[in-house]
């Protein structure tokens, strides 16, 4: 589920469809129908304007809020996409795979920018910071990985006691994250180069 800045609208994901709503009112607003697979993730972009959603259909969808349609389909992953980040600017998302990749996607033009790669089991979870330069993902092999955006380095990884299910930014510098076992893990970054 994503919920609007202003905390008025939510988005919701199911199987193969997700449910905008009105959360002052608990209305339905509208259904987006298109994928076919279970709806992994969602992420709405700081202008509330669009949502992109993660499927097990290995596609991402990017969805204009106002009207329900696709805009786009993002295709590249070789396995079930399991979550979605997007840049507070709203031009870049980062999606998580079980194919072991994460891939930054530029979404006006719906293109790859790079294939982020060395995790060595599915990355289950993924967050930006809210600069939007740098991304952290979780992954089934118990590691978190900090990567840059624009080079698509990979600046840091840290060990979990189990495989990493979620992780946050705090704030530029700060990541919550979460493992199979129950715990969750406060990691503050030095500075990364």
């Amino acid at each position: 589920m994503a919920v609007n800045r202003d905390g008025k609208r939510a988005v919701s994901a199911s199987y193969e469809i997700l449910k905008v709503w009105e959360l002052e009112t608990g209305r339905e607003l509208r259904t987006l129908e298109g994928h076919l697979g279970w709806v992994n993730g969602v992420a709405m972009t700081a202008d509330d304007k669009r949502a992109v959603t993660a499927s097990a259909d290995l596609t991402l969808k990017v969805w204009d809020l106002d009207n329900g349609c696709v805009l786009r389909t993002l295709e590249g992953h070789f396995g079930p996409v399991s979550g979605v980040a997007v840049t507070s600017d709203g031009k870049r998302a980062v999606s998580a795979s079980h194919d072991k990749t994460l891939m930054v996607w530029d979404l006006d033009t719906g293109r790859a920018l790079c294939t982020l790669q060395g995790h060595s089991g599915s990355v289950l979870g993924v967050a930006v910071t809210p600069d939007g330069r740098r991304a952290v993902s979780a992954s089934r092999d118990r590691t978190l990985k900090v990567w840059d955006l624009d080079s698509g380095l990979l600046l840091a990884t840290f060990h979990c006691d189990g495989p990493a299910r979620c992780c946050a930014f705090a704030h530029e510098r700060r990541i919550v994250a979460g493992d199979e076992g129950g715990r969750v893990y406060f990691l503050s970054l030095e500075e990364l180069h």
